[in-house]
């Protein structure tokens, strides 16, 4: 998620969502083309396209963040051509989602199927439960949302190539192995459920890597970045790489890299299979509805 979140009170979180743990889950995620125009009927009117995907930022005054989020929208596009693809901030950049919702329905892009808002978010917390549902429920146009990206075994597998592009070894002697884990670097919520969910991409990544995995977080919440080294390295732990689980680079980004004291990967940022989550959770969303619609 971004690093530069404000932080809210508490409020009760709806149910968690869902997790897909398996390898085979990840190839089978659909990038087949769709949105394209569909056979016109014999009353001359074109067939509604599918929902208009709304990517959900938060924001940051970083202005790398930015430019990063609209790489990956690209990336979104080239997997899945004639889907309109559209971002929204939450707050500190432009377009805001409130604006974003509002040019979707004054310039009817968004079709009869209306908008799927995706939290570019790597776990719940306020602004998933509150505050992208409240420009949803304010939207003139139909939208529904869609889970945020984590946990998910896509979210680990851009983890775990970030960390070997900093230099992780991907085969290691069993004494380098007994030394070796990593901190996984969040922003922090003061929501529980955040923590959970970060928890649970932890171990995902821990079951990658075959070492301890520290969640740990740069604000809000406990324990700090260095607090986990501190006691990793206590338990004999001394290889400690940090690995950046935030979407942009950002000040948190870069403040969670200068705790490392061994290697420090790059936030997520573009990666493709980050862009094929986007798309997994659009796709879940479309299908949770029209379940729903067949009950």
């Amino acid at each position: 998620m971004y690093d530069e979140s404000h932080r809210r009170p508490r409020s009760p979180l709806p149910g968690g969502a869902h997790l897909d743990s398996t390898a085979h889950t990840m190839n089978r995620i659909s990038s087949q083309p769709a949105g394209r125009p569909g056979p016109v009927p014999l009353d001359g009117r074109r067939r509604p396209g599918p929902p208009a995907l709304v990517v959900v930022a938060h924001g940051s005054r970083d202005p790398r963040a930015l430019s990063t989020v609209s790489t990956l929208l690209d990336g979104v596009r080239d997997l899945r051509p004639g889907l309109p693809v559209h971002l929204g901030h939450i707050e500190l950049n432009e377009p805001l989602l409130s604006d974003t919702l509002a040019g979707l329905d004054a310039a009817d892009t968004a079709h009869a199927e209306g908008a799927v808002l995706v939290p570019l978010l790597l776990s719940r917390g306020y602004h998933v439960r509150r505050d992208i549902p409240e420009a949803a429920a304010a939207a003139r146009v139909h939208t529904r949302v869609a889970a945020p990206l984590g946990p998910h075994p896509l979210l680990v597998e851009t983890l775990h190539a970030r960390l070997v592009e900093a230099g992780w070894r991907t085969r290691m002697t069993d004494a380098e192995r007994r030394t070796s884990a990593v901190v996984l670097a969040a922003a922090g919520s003061r929501d529980p459920d955040s923590a959970v969910d970060t928890g649970r991409t932890a171990r995902l990544l821990a079951d990658r890597l075959g070492v301890p995995v520290v969640p740990a977080y740069a604000s809000t919440a406990a324990p700090t970045v260095p607090a986990a080294v501190r006691a990793l390295a206590a338990r004999g732990r001394h290889r400690v790489a940090v690995a950046s689980c935030f979407t942009a680079p950002g000040r948190f980004a870069t403040e969670c890299a200068q705790a490392a004291p061994w290697i420090a990967s790059a936030p997520l940022g573009t990666h493709e299979a980050m862009a094929r989550l986007v798309l997994h959770r659009y796709d879940q969303a479309r299908a949770a509805t029209v379940g729903s619609n067949a009950a």
